[in-house]
């Protein structure tokens, strides 16, 4: 390219690039995706609020019937994650690439030991002939955190992805994936399992 024409891989504004998104860690594509799943998520939250104030009594049993310690736990297992992403990341950065796949493996090892956790919390719930039909609580529930496993899941795919292909840009595009699984969970949480 000579120099009166903008690179549009360049990533900058003036060349074609994305804007503000151009500012963040990774690639900008995957936070197109981010900021789609959030309002994803977002709407679910709003169906979520609207169907509690409308059946009170339904939400309040099915409330009643989770397992806040699991849901706690899992809260635990997936923040651990995010710091050992967030420390992948940092020791990418540092040039420590075996120190990075090494925290990267780890994030990942705990995203499973979620969809254990989780796997364990609906195996109970099947167990008390609770599935997605039982009302409009556990409808809601199943939905939420089944969609959120299914993201758990596509993050640990998209943390061995990165781990194999080292690189910071990979790392930080992947980690970025992953904390915004967190992030979900870290409302989704208190939402579904907490307030009353």
């Amino acid at each position: 390219m000579n120099e009166t024409t903008p690179d549009p891989s360049s990533g900058t504004a003036d060349g074609g690039g994305w804007g503000a998104l151009s500012d963040l860690p990774g690639n900008p594509i995957m936070w197109v995706l981010i900021i789609s799943e959030l309002l994803v998520f977002g709407a679910f939250f709003v169906a979520f609020g609207i169907a509690r104030v409308l059946d009170v009594e339904t939400f309040r049993a099915g409330q009643a019937m989770l397992d806040v310690r699991m849901g706690g736990l899992n809260t635990l297992v997936l923040v651990t994650s995010g710091w050992l992403a967030a420390k992948a990341v940092q020791r990418q950065s540092a040039g420590a690439g075996f120190a990075a796949r090494s925290y990267l493996a780890g994030a990942g090892a705990l995203g499973l030991v979620f969809l254990l956790i989780k796997g364990v919390e609906y195996a109970a719930k099947a167990a008390q002939g609770i599935d997605i039909e039982t009302n409009t609580f556990f409808t809601l529930f199943y939905l939420m955190t089944g969609f959120h496993a299914m993201h758990v899941i596509m993050g640990v795919i998209v943390l061995a992805i990165v781990g194999w292909k080292n690189s910071s840009d990979n790392l930080e595009t992947g980690a970025a994936f992953w904390h915004m699984v967190d992030l979900i969970w870290l409302i989704l949480f208190p939402i579904v399992y907490l307030l009353r």
